[in-house]
């Protein structure tokens, strides 16, 4: 890679995949996901090496409060762009599509809580089975 290149990029805050990793805490088999996903962006140096602007960090960091809040890749990708300011705010408009996305958590969470239920009946019928014997 050329050093002007190299030294340029630093100067306007881009930062490796290395340094991204480090800053996040996310693996950077992660951040390639991220990236292949069509969560992340890059820029590529003549070598083919990943770049990534400053925002970079903020964008990893909504990332994954959308993955911890049980949101799939494909509706992450959606919902990037309507972000509001810096941190996690989304726009009014999406809003409805997160209610559905909380919706259905909540039937998930009734489904198992039915399915825990049912489990811990057989497993207390059989406990009680096996003491009789």
């Amino acid at each position: 890679m050329d050093v002007r290149f190299k030294l340029l990029s630093h100067e306007v805050g881009h930062m490796k995949i290395g340094e991204l990793s480090r800053e996040t805490g996310v693996a950077v088999r992660l951040l390639r996901y991220y990236e292949a996903q069509g969560l992340l962006t890059s820029d590529r140096s003549e070598g083919g090496h990943r770049h990534y602007a400053p925002e970079a960090s903020a964008t990893v960091a909504r990332i994954r409060a959308l993955l911890a809040a049980g949101l799939p890749t494909k509706v992450i990708r959606e919902l990037m762009p309507c972000f509001v300011g810096d941190g996690i705010e989304i726009q009014a408009c999406v809003l409805d599509h997160l209610r559905t996305q909380y919706a259905e958590l909540d039937s998930r969470i009734a489904d198992l809580t039915r399915a825990r239920t049912a489990l811990g009946e057989i497993l207390e019928a059989s406990t009680r089975a096996l003491i009789r014997v």
